[in-house]
């Protein structure tokens, strides 16, 4: 058994988001393959370890239910039943252009217009694999409570696990950590002309997927896709 799970959105094998996404953050968490990315004109290689560290090790992928341990009694596979029988009852849909924007101090690849089927998925995702999640540990409480959350944050918190689930989600696919206010500028601009191939082609979303932290502080790897339908 892992030691998190999550059910993520990760762009299909075959389209250039992936592609992209992946070689930016020098790790295909499906194959395991790392990538030598190619940096931004001026960036070491020590400063892109540094700006890609975090999102690297969650691997390139849109949460729609962040990681979480099983609670007692639940197992991998149970779990890996429900998200296919919850798979298949969904519709494909489109979110519209993707563009690259600062997020709370850091980039990511975010839906340019708010989408109403995206934000419903997400939502069902937190609620129905909810009986699967084990509470968070108080120290991990603790920890996301000084980070000084909104009262719904704290309600969220309490009540699923995370504070930016529900009406606090905002759906993106994360490219760096926290930046400082000089760099975000000239690096999202970067990224933008770098990400504008992948992300001038349409994006279907017609599948979820299981990632799976193998054990603390470890990389996380994609366990299975589910195709919607």
């Amino acid at each position: 058994m892992a030691y998190r799970y999550a059910i993520y959105w990760a762009p299909p094998r075959d389209h250039p988001l992936w592609r992209e996404g992946c070689a930016w953050l020098g790790r295909d968490p499906e194959t395991g393959e790392r990538i030598v990315p190619d940096l931004p004109d001026g960036m070491t290689e020590e400063r892109h370890a540094t700006l890609t560290a975090e999102p690297a090790r969650y691997g390139w992928h849109g949460t729609l239910k962040p990681p979480f341990r099983l609670a007692d009694g639940e197992s991998e596979a149970g779990l890996d039943g429900a998200i296919r029988a919850f798979a298949a009852a969904q519709a494909p849909f489109e979110v519209g252009r993707l563009v690259v924007r600062p997020l709370s101090g850091f980039l990511a690849v975010v839906p340019a217009e708010r989408s109403a089927p995206l934000d419903a998925l997400a939502a069902a995702c937190v609620s129905t694999f909810d009986a699967f999640r084990a509470p968070p540990e108080p120290g991990e409480v603790a920890r996301r409570q000084r980070a000084g959350l909104t009262l719904a944050q704290q309600a969220n918190l309490a009540r699923w696990g995370y504070p930016y689930v529900m009406d606090e989600f905002r759906f993106h696919l994360t490219l760096t950590g926290r930046l400082p206010p000089n760099e975000t500028g000239p690096l999202g601009e970067a990224l933008a002309e770098r990400f504008a191939g992948a992300l001038a082609e349409p994006v279907r979303f017609e599948e979820i997927a299981l990632y799976v932290e193998p054990s603390a502080g470890t990389p996380f790897t994609l366990r299975r896709r589910f195709r919607f339908g």
